[in-house]
């Protein structure tokens, strides 16, 4: 059996790193990343740049949601509508959360909807994979979601993904994390939130992004008009539709990047 056969069957996702563009993908990606995170200003002023990645990571992920909100709006105090508040909330809380999400990532995804959502659904159902007949909005249009009890079997396959110490790339599991998460849409309302927090949450507790300076959140708003189809194949589920997806994923990574990289050369200038 040879070497690449023998990590294909230890470590499943390795054949998905393997799929055609991804590893330029995630190398150009993370070229960038290193850069930014090698940024002079940061040896005085990381929380500053880490914050402002937070606000308008928040203020993009809610928009892909439907609100409409400023990043004015938001710096003066402005904010009224439940998604952006949610979005907020989860971006003040993320970093605490870092230690416990490969080690407990039920509890871990119920907190982060626990935060999207505590205006608006009922309180039975704040972190609580949604029933079988409950709503589940979609302002993608992805399309149907699977049925609840197909959206459950899917998340142990996402918790057991999680728990499991892949030697591949950062950008491959928390683009995979993103897309089950959109897929299955295990809530109802305020998923987006979630998988978007998600895959920033597994980008700094992996390794690439340790100070949560990119907003990645942004590189989704960023390219809005390739998020739907992206993610429609992955729900595809073919080679080309994954490894499609992944790369995307990287794309806006880097599109994150380049923003928090603005942020940098801003503060630099004073």
């Amino acid at each position: 059996m040879s070497e690449s056969s023998s990590a294909s069957l230890s470590d499943p996702l390795s054949r998905i790193a393997e799929l055609p563009g991804v590893n330029d993908a995630i190398d150009e990606t993370r070229t960038l990343v290193d850069r930014l995170r090698d940024h002079r200003i940061l040896r005085r002023r990381s929380n500053d740049v880490s914050l402002e990645s937070s606000l308008r990571g928040a203020c993009a992920s809610a928009a892909l949601e439907g609100a409409e909100v400023s990043m004015d709006e938001i710096r003066e105090g402005h904010v009224y509508d439940t998604r952006i508040k949610g979005a907020l909330r989860i971006g003040g809380e993320l970093g605490g959360l870092v230690d416990t999400w490969p080690k407990a990532p039920r509890q871990t995804l119920a907190r982060l909807h626990t935060l999207a959502a505590a205006d608006a659904v009922s309180e039975e159902a704040l972190g609580r994979p949604r029933l079988e007949g409950e709503r589940v909005e979609d302002p993608l249009e992805l399309g149907p979601a699977p049925s609840s009890a197909v959206a459950s079997a899917r998340l142990e396959g996402l918790y057991r993904l999680l728990e499991s110490r892949t030697k591949v790339p950062a950008l491959v599991t928390s683009s995979l994390v993103h897309g089950e998460l959109m897929a299955i849409r295990p809530f109802g309302w305020g998923d987006g939130l979630v998988a978007r927090a998600a895959e920033r949450l597994t980008l700094i507790e992996r390794g690439l992004d340790p100070k949560s300076l990119v907003a990645s959140e942004l590189g989704h708003r960023t390219l809005k008009d390739e998020y739907g189809p992206a993610l429609r194949g992955y729900m595809a589920g073919t080679p080309e539709g994954v490894g499609g997806w992944i790369v995307y994923c990287c794309r806006a990574v880097l599109a994150g990047a380049q923003d928090s990289l603005a942020t940098c050369e801003a503060l630099k200038r004073g």
